[in-house]
């Protein structure tokens, strides 16, 4: 067997196994026992809560060293070009705006992957904690760019408010950059990781802040996939294979952004265990959060979970190519 098929087929195992649990999700929501109602909810519990307790126990759980402080400055370049590459390719592909409900769903789902929902357990399976921790790094980039530019994108620049009949203009606000869930974990986690705190209190005392955080990032694995599986249950494949705009979006979602990563990744010399740890949100899905932004700024919400489960679906098949052939490249 190939170094490549090989390589493939750890991250295809890894994969099927989540999607397991997107299957129980599936399940649910047909039995109306978790519908998709309560799953957005969750998202919400997900982004402001349970991912901010994975990035904080990251910090903790990881031991200093100058190699690893290098590693998280190539995370942090890795996650910049991950969105900024984002942009730079939809900016002309989503910029007609033909259909106001649905074509920010497609830019915004071509730039902002499932960083947080997919990416984070795929990195504690496949890495373990040290890949957790750079992953941590691209979820915050992701975080400033999503509660800025991205919730810009998915407003077209602008919301119409059904009770005055008004345009209300989104405004890039400076302080979500640094006001945001993400941000806020690493302003905790970072300093403690560079104090290296966790080694200098006894472990029974600091046991009584980390069981607390283990016990709610333990809970981002199942809950994610059970709320995947939700939105999943009820898309029309068909005629959202013949959407060509909806393909294009997978194209530079699953290919090629993560080509032009990885291409930096190799000159930037990053190690195995860095290059697998972030080749992991550069290949991933389109956000789950799509669909949370798109209800919140008034567009089609249905149509987003669609496109979100259709690109999920196809991922399957691409994430386990790039990564491996990530792995292949740097043997």
């Amino acid at each position: 067997m190939s170094y490549f098929l090989q390589n493939a087929l750890i991250v295809l195992r890894q994969l099927m196994m989540l999607y397991l649990i997107v299957a129980v999700g599936v399940v649910a929501e047909r039995l109306n026992w978790f519908p998709e109602k309560a799953a957005k909810r969750c998202a919400q519990l997900l982004m402001f809560v349970v991912a901010p307790c994975i990035i904080i126990r990251s910090f903790l759980v990881m031991e200093y060293s100058p190699e690893i402080l290098r590693n998280l400055g190539i995370a942090l370049l890795g996650g910049l070009l991950l969105h900024g590459t984002g942009m730079a390719l939809t900016w002309h592909a989503f910029r007609g705006r033909k259909h106001p409900d649905t074509d920010p769903v497609l830019h915004y789902g071509s730039i902002y992957g499932n960083n947080g929902y997919m990416g984070l357990p795929l990195a504690q399976a496949m890495v373990g904690d040290i890949g957790v921790f750079y992953v941590s790094i691209v979820v915050l980039t992701f975080s400033m760019f999503a509660f800025t530019h991205g919730m810009f994108v998915m407003s077209g620049g602008a919301v119409r408010n059904p009770a005055s009949g008004r345009n209300r203009v989104t405004k890039f606000e400076v302080k979500k950059l640094f006001l945001n869930p993400a941000t806020i974990a690493v302003a905790i986690g970072f300093p403690l990781f560079l104090l290296r705190v966790p080694a200098l209190v006894p472990a029974g005392a600091f046991e009584i802040f980390t069981w607390p955080i283990d016990t709610i990032a333990s809970m981002n694995t199942p809950l994610a996939m059970l709320m995947f599986g939700t939105f999943l249950s009820r898309t029309n494949f068909n005629s959202l294979l013949r959407n060509k705009k909806v393909l294009l979006t997978g194209l530079i979602k699953l290919f090629i952004t993560p080509s032009i990563v990885l291409t930096a990744l190799l000159a930037l010399r990053a190690d195995r265990t860095l290059l697998h740890a972030l080749m992991i949100p550069a290949a991933a899905p389109s956000a789950n959060n799509t669909v949370v932004f798109a209800a919140l700024h008034e567009r089609d919400a249905g149509y987003a979970a669609q496109v979100v489960s259709l690109i999920s679906l196809i991922s399957i098949i691409t994430m386990p190519t790039m990564i491996a052939l990530a792995l292949s490249l740097v043997g």
